[in-house]
């Protein structure tokens, strides 16, 4: 049974609150630390650590197997193959059908979202905007580094968000099979 995750202002109880603080922080109550590494919803993985490293090399491991036929330019096959940052990204998710009317061109099979974003504002309508598609998200933590981690996997300095399309190739079997695992290791728990 998941708990729900509660936000809620620090000082909102009473407490003193110091005023000269240009920020507002942020306390989350209610989420236990077995839930941290855990889905928060059923399409939501997170990966930190050497379960990140190991999806990273992977993914490489299958662009470059799939890259090695292509005859595009490096940029145009990226493009062909992922949306690539927040607007885009955001872009193919509107324009996509929703899950019970499939008739959009492109799809997207899953999100990758590095959790280092500042401002937080600019990813925070990500997930229920994948939620309503039926796009699994990919959270991807790694101590400020994700989305230099993120950028170095399509060639650019950062990338906040990747969007995987669906494009019946090694890319995709390998989200398929990890998204198979991950639903499936998270319904036993």
């Amino acid at each position: 049974m998941e708990l729900p995750l509660t936000i809620t202002k620090a000082g909102a109880e009473g407490a003193s609150v110091d005023s000269s603080r240009k920020e507002d922080s942020f306390v989350v109550l209610g989420h236990s630390s077995s839930q941290k590494n855990r889905s928060s919803s059923a399409n939501t993985c997170y990966y930190e650590g050497e379960r990140l490293t190991w999806l990273l090399q992977s993914i490489q491991r299958k662009i470059e197997l799939v890259r090695a036929d292509a005859s595009l330019p490096e940029k145009i096959w990226f493009k062909q193959q992922f949306s690539i940052g927040v607007n885009e990204v955001t872009r193919v998710l509107e324009h996509m059908a929703m899950p019970h009317n499939s008739t959009s061109k492109i799809q997207l099979q899953a999100l990758l979202v590095a959790s280092d974003t500042n401002p937080r504002w600019l990813t925070k309508h990500l997930p229920s905007l994948a939620l309503s598609r039926k796009v699994p998200l990919f959270i991807l933590k790694d101590n400020k580094q994700a989305s230099l981690r993120l950028g170095q996997l399509v060639h650019l300095k950062t990338a906040i968000v990747i969007g995987i399309k669906d494009k019946h190739n090694s890319i995709n079997q390998l989200f398929a099979e990890i998204l198979a695992n991950d639903f499936t290791n998270a319904e036993t728990q």
